[in-house]
Order: C-alpha cells, then sequence, then structure tokens
C-alpha cells in the first residue's frame, strides 16, 4: 500500500514549511533565546499546518540537542516524532472531537501531574480545541493557567473563537494561513518532479486552484491524479474531468463566440455543456476566471500578466492576448459583470440551464452606444448612409 502524498511530505523543521513565514520565524526565535511558553494556540483553516507545527514545535523541545529551531533527526525523540515514527510517550495527541468533554479534561489533568518518562517536557497536543466543552475547558483552566515546569500545551483549532476566552488569554496565539498560488505551484512542481511524474501543461495550476490553498488538500488531489493516471504522466483531459472543471477548448470557444457576438455558437456551447454533464454553475465560474484573466492580460504586458497568471503556457497567454484585445478593456469590463451577475443568480436557481442561456443572450446584446458587428458582405445600413445633399 502506498502512503498518501500529504504524509510522505509532511514538514519535520519549520524550515520545511512553506508560506507560514509569521508563524515559523517568531517560534524558531523564541526557541533560540529560550523564551518558550507554556501554552500555544495554532489556528487556521483547515490542512494548512496547525497540527503538523505543534508536532515541530514537539520535536523541538524534547530534541537530545535542545530546545532548538533545529532538531537533529538522530536523538530517539525526534526519530518518534519524525512524519514516519511511531510516536513519543512524552508526546500526548488527544482528539477533542471525540475527548472534548469533562471527563477526559479531568483525566488529562491527572496525567499532566506526572514527570516526563524519559523527555525534557510533557506535551499535551489538544487538535480541534473548539470541540471541548465549555465544562472540559473549565476543568482545564488552573492547570494551563499555572502547569508544572515539565508541562506544555499546544491546541490547534479552524475556529480560534470557540474557545474558551480565559483559555485563550493565557497562550500565545499564532494564526496560520492559506498557502498562497505561487508558493503552492513552485511547490508540487518541485514534488512532482522527485517523484518523477511528468504533468501536462495546465494541470498543476487546476490542482493549485482546487486545493484552495491548503497544501493538504492540493497534495490529496495531486495523489489522486497520479494515483489514476496512466504510467507517470498526468494529461489534461484526465485533471479536468477529474477536477470538475471546464476544458479549456470549450472555454475559448465560448469567448471567441461572445466576441464576436456569434448567437449560434454561444448558445452551441452552452448545450455541450449540459450534454456532456457538466455543472452549469461551474462553467460559469469558470468562465468568469478566464474573463478575469483576461483582463489581467488586456490591461498589463506580457511579462507583468506572466507573472500574475502563473503556470499558464506561453501559447495560452498569446492566445488570451488575441481574445483581450477582440474584447477590448470596456466590453471586458462589462461582460465580466454580466457573468458575476449570473453566477450569483444561478445559487439555487431550479434550472441552471436557463440561467445560463438567460446569461449569454444579456452578453451578445451590445452595449448601448456600441456598433454591432456587421456581418461579411452585408451593406452599410440605410441610418448610416450620408444624407442626400439638397437640390440647388
Amino acid at each position: 500500500m502506498v502512503t498518501a502524498l500529504y504524509r510522505r511530505y509532511r514538514p519535520d523543521a519549520f524550515a520545511d514549511m512553506i508560506a507560514q513565514s509569521q508563524v515559523t520565524e517568531p517560534l524558531m526565535t523564541a526557541l533560540r533565546t529560550d523564551r518558550v511558553n507554556h501554552a500555544y494556540l495554532f489556528s487556521g483553516p483547515r490542512g494548512c499546518g496547525k497540527t503538523t507545527s505543534a508536532r515541530i514545535l514537539a520535536r523541538c523541545l524534547n530534541c537530545a540537542e535542545g530546545p532548538t529551531d533545529t532538531p537533529c533527526g538522530t536523538c530517539p525523540s525526534c526519530v518518534e516524532l519524525a512524519r514516519d515514527g511511531g510516536g513519543s510517550l512524552d508526546v500526548v495527541e488527544i482528539d477533542a472531537a471525540s475527548h472534548g468533554g469533562v471527563d477526559d479534561a479531568r483525566d488529562l489533568r491527572e496525567r499532566a501531574i506526572f514527570a516526563p518518562a524519559r523527555d525534557r517536557y510533557k506535551i499535551f497536543i489538544i487538535d480541534e480545541a473548539h470541540m471541548v466543552t465549555p465544562s472540559g475547558f473549565n476543568a482545564l483552566l488552573k492547570i494551563v493557567e499555572e502547569p508544572p515546569e515539565h508541562v506544555k500545551f499546544i491546541f490547534a483549532t479552524t475556529e480560534p473563537d470557540k474557545v474558551l476566552g480565559t483559555i485563550r488569554s493565557r497562550t500565545h496565539h499564532y494564526p496560520f494561513r492559506l498557502v498562497p498560488p505561487g508558493p503552492m505551484l513552485e511547490y508540487v512542481g518541485k514534488l512532482c518532479a522527485e517523484e518523477g511524474v511528468a504533468v501536462a501543461p495546465g494541470v498543476l495550476p487546476l490542482v493549485v486552484r482546487a486545493g484552495g490553498g491548503s497544501p493538504r488538500d492540493t497534495l490529496s488531489l495531486l495523489d489522486q491524479l497520479i494515483a489514476g493516471s496512466e504510467g507517470d504522466a498526468v494529461d489534461y483531459e484526465r485533471a479536468v474531468a477529474l477536477l470538475g472543471y471546464t476544458h479549456g477548448a470549450l472555454l475559448d470557444d465560448v469567448v471567441d463566440s461572445l466576441a464576436a457576438r456569434d448567437a449560434q455558437a454561444a448558445f452551441a456551447a452552452a448545450d455541450r455543456v449540459v450534454q456532456t454533464g457538466q455543472d452549469p454553475r461551474r462553467f460559469v465560474e469558470d468562465l468568469l476566471e478566464r474573463l478575469r484573466d483576461l483582463i489581467v492580460v488586456g490591461a498589463s504586458s506580457p511579462q507583468a500578466a506572466a507573472a500574475v497568471l502563473r503556470g499558464v503556457p506561453d501559447d495560452e497567454l498569446d492566445r488570451m492576448a488575441v481574445q483581450a484585445r477582440s474584447f477590448g478593456n470596456a466590453e471586458l469590463s462589462r461582460v465580466a459583470d454580466l457573468v458575476n451577475t449570473a453566477l450569483a443568480d444561478m445559487t439555487g436557481a431550479s434550472s441552471p440551464r436557463l440561467q445560463l442561456e438567460l446569461m449569454l443572450a444579456r452578453v451578445l446584446v451590445p452595449a448601448p452606444g456600441a456598433e454591432a458587428p456587421v456581418p461579411v458582405g452585408a451593406g452599410r445600413p440605410e441610418a448610416a448612409r450620408p444624407a442626400a445633399e439638397p437640390a440647388r
């Protein structure tokens, strides 16, 4: 059985964490200067490294050469708390979702009195801390406020506001953030190279987008794509189908038809969305994302656009530049506003296809004062012909 990617690549030191310098740098400084607090609260979205950082902090505190900001990796405590270790007797992880009652808190309080079995500190990592009941928090309050010298508490939660205020005020609070697309894209690209996996252009940006800034979610999706791909290559079509996004070719067809105000092609593309079983709302969301990209490309230089739209191949950037010019900045902004309004209207709609087609109809109507494209071979309309000069 293959171990999941997010477990194989779980960081073992603060230096390996990505895009969490607001947490790792102060903690490393506190470890170097021996100013470690007795209780910490790590909060942030799921899968961004809270529990992993708690384990790393425990590793740094109980390292034979510590407390240190760089664990040695060879002492018994470091080996036991590594990503493939079995866990340490002096580092107790508690899942508050299933052990958050007052009886569990009293049991923890009684266990904290005893000295560590081998290491420097007895460390309690309380995951999902917001699930601890008010009675449980009250039972912990005294020992969290005045713990024995050998005890450290680390609370990890996605909802810090639900942690009892009297507990929260006795901890050092470190908020974790979602990882921006740039560092995440660089990280998964490096990971694929280490795994020996060839990834088609355009796949990794989709994975990063689907992961939503969570390293664990992103690696889980990438792991799923790798597991479901033939050989050691992940192709674009399979990634689009698995992640549920709209194929780039279909988005190009829709954008081109809207730019040319070709109603037949636009409604044919909408029918393709429905006939292939795609979610119309996801299609509209992807279309809005593409329009945003076109606005960026149309309003900036090629170098600036490439810096913002990380991971987009050069040939696709060139194609988007042509599409942006065919619209113009004002028309792009108008179309994006209409699509954004339609996306909001589709929430809870009983007929998403109807909302999609109405959106296309609104976009195809030219803005006031704009000239409609004249079909090839058609003459000028009567109203546009110059008036005949009056007879003298």
